[in-house]
């Protein structure tokens, strides 16, 4: 019973963004309070928080960067993940976590459109915290300019935000929110809607993140940024 406010689309948007913006802010500031927990109780590597507002005010800058091939969101960026999966691969899930939450925040604060609290969940919380997964790669071992645990590590997170995106456009199909006019095949059902729809600009976005991360491998940029963000 308690998830149908969660999934019901309120007659005044305004109020909703309101509501949302309010939780969000607060959220941010329960989110920063558990970074001492975070770090196991020791103090917080004044490096490591520097990097985190490097990384997190690039991504936000190449995010704003971007073109979007459909209505009502659904943006192709440039490159915007790639700071939050290099931080990520070198401090690992946790942190990756934090950045990535604190990046949708960001996207959320900077551009307020939700129509139920539950697509707020899925399109700003859990797609932008899929990036803590690249920490599992940065385990890995890998020689120097090799690119395969990156790869894989950029395909796991963009399929975690894939997912993400996905239930959140079954859920506003259910509420009849249509945001673009497929042809009629295409509106079968929730999923054949969503699916279509994400598959427009979410396989670009990582494609670009991707070849860029491998750029950065392939030159040895990106091992010495890893170096640097270590030391």
């Amino acid at each position: 019973m308690f998830l149908f406010p969660l999934l019901a689309v309120s007659e005044q948007t305004t109020s909703v963004v309101k509501w949302i913006s309010v939780f969000g802010v607060v959220l941010l500031l329960a989110v920063i309070g558990l970074i001492g927990f975070l770090s196991n109780g020791k103090k917080f590597d004044a490096k490591r928080l520097a990097f985190a507002g490097v990384c997190v005010a690039t991504a936000f800058t190449l995010c704003l960067i971007k073109f979007s091939p459909i209505q009502y969101g659904g943006s192709i960026t440039l490159a915007s993940f790639v700071p939050l999966l290099l931080y990520a691969y070198v401090y690992g899930v946790k942190d990756g976590l934090l950045i990535g939450l604190i990046h949708g925040l960001l996207n959320f604060i900077e551009d307020p459109y939700i129509l139920t609290p539950a697509t707020f969940i899925f399109d700003y919380l859990l797609a932008f915290a899929s990036v803590g997964v690249m920490g599992l790669f940065g385990k890995m071992r890998r020689n120097a300019k090799e690119c395969l645990p990156l790869v894989l590590g950029a395909v796991a997170v963009f399929s975690l935000r894939f997912l993400s995106h996905l239930f959140s456009g079954m859920v506003f199909f259910a509420q009849d929110s249509i945001w673009v006019d497929f042809p009629a095949w295409a509106m079968q059902n929730a999923f054949t809607y969503s699916f279509i729809y994400q598959c427009i600009y979410i396989p670009a976005d990582a494609l670009i993140a991707t070849l860029t991360l491998v750029t950065l491998c392939k030159s040895g940029v990106f091992d010495k940024l890893v170096k640097m963000m270590k030391k």
